[in-house]
């Protein structure tokens, strides 16, 4: 028989960081183990309190059944009282925070809530694959926002086209940024909710990154105003829980109470002991500042690196991330090569991957992105091997 996959599959290339994961298998096989800065997934175990707590769980769970489709009552509270205590945000635990498997499946099944046939959705340039791709899985249009250093890596609003804004539904904005690294400000966010409320477009703040950060703690834009938007938050890398899948989403109960609809057709909601492994993970701090201070450290020595062959400098205030300009004669694909050379063998992701062609630009050419996820005494080895490149 024939087999014929749908167009809305065929039309999408394939997933960037599966494309690092080919690199790395490659090197492998060469016998070669690089040093892997491509993927962000923390190398360091998920903190004991949050592991302890989960084994429990296990325990008391375990004729529990089908979980909440919205999250368990006593996860809810506990992510509207850690809401309320880092960033003053009263929310309504019962109808205004609902729980996620992670954020990329409510970020990618979100816009089937929204978006009919054709309309928009309007998507930051480079970006998480995911906002893009559900709008597309949707049948909508995606308007790229290209991140460009000369704004700030922040999105022009007013270069939208007014054919675009007649049917755009949906505003994807995320801060501390991927991969930028750059940071919200409260003038940025009001000027994003004026957007909105002009247009008739929801904001969807994509915050899985408000707690990496070093000096300075971001603000979440649902500190300014409720009505009409959706915070996503992510325990992944705030305390390095990428396998266990959980997160929330909070705001407007509007909004919330329309992909309830939606979710509870796609899953049968997070698993209650993960849920109960979060409620640890958010009342505990103390791992969190540890993993800041990891972050830190590890961030001073690649910016030490870089610097000392001659490339600008990337410090950032937040994320994972470092999103380093290439030197003058390279591609982002020909310096991430050039990384990988057996010599060196450190895999970073190109810009470019990370970004689309959109308004006759790449937004993401002449960068490469590094996730600070490998050990330190991997990024110790990583920065010697690159102080020593010849560019």
């Amino acid at each position: 028989m024939e087999i014929k996959v749908a167009d809305r599959v065929n039309a999408i290339g394939s997933y960037a960081f599966a494309d690092v994961e080919n690199i790395v298998t490659q090197l492998n096989k060469e016998g070669v183990e690089p040093i892997d800065f491509g993927v962000g997934d923390p190398a360091l175990p998920t903190p004991e309190v949050i592991r302890n707590a989960c084994k429990e769980s296990i325990e008391k769970r375990k004729s529990s059944g089908y979980p909440s489709y919205t999250g368990e009552i006593e996860f809810r509270e506990t992510a509207a009282w850690w809401s309320k205590n880092r960033f003053g945000i009263d929310l309504d635990p019962e109808i205004e925070i609902m729980s996620t498997i992670g954020s990329k499946e409510a970020i990618f099944n979100f816009p089937e809530t929204f978006i009919n046939p054709g309309e928009y959705t309007l998507a930051l340039n480079p970006g998480y694959p995911a906002w893009s791709r559900g709008a597309h899985f949707a049948e909508g249009k995606v308007c790229f926002l290209n991140l460009l250093p000369e704004n700030n890596f922040l999105p022009d609003l007013k270069s939208v086209p007014a054919e675009v804004l007649r049917s755009a539904k949906l505003l994807w904005v995320n801060y501390p940024n991927n991969p930028t690294t750059a940071f919200p400000t409260r003038d940025f966010y009001e000027e994003v909710l004026d957007f909105g409320e002009k247009h008739n477009i929801i904001i969807l703040s994509d915050e899985s990154y408000t707690e990496n950060y070093y000096d300075e703690p971001p603000i979440s834009i649902l500190q300014l105003k409720k009505e009409g938007v959706v915070a996503f938050q992510s325990l992944s890398k705030r305390s390095n829980m990428t396998c266990y899948r959980i997160g929330w989403i909070a705001g407007d109960r509007r909004i919330i109470a329309a992909y309830k609809k939606v979710k509870t057709n796609i899953d049968s909601g997070t698993v209650t002991f993960i849920q109960d492994a979060a409620i640890a993970a958010l009342k505990d701090d103390k791992h969190v500042r540890e993993l800041r201070e990891d972050y830190r450290k590890k961030r001073d020595i690649m910016i030490n690196a870089f610097s000392k062959i001659g490339l600008p400098n990337c410090e950032p205030k937040g994320t994972i991330y470092l999103w380093q300009r290439v030197p003058e004669r390279y591609t982002s694909l020909d310096f991430a090569k050039k990384l990988l050379e057996k010599e060196i063998a450190v895999v970073t992701t190109p810009g470019s991957w990370l970004s689309h062609e959109a308004h006759g630009v790449n937004p993401g050419e002449g960068f490469i992105r590094l996730a600070l996820v490998p050990p330190i005494e991997k990024v110790m080895e990583a920065a010697d091997k690159i102080k020593r490149l010849n560019i």
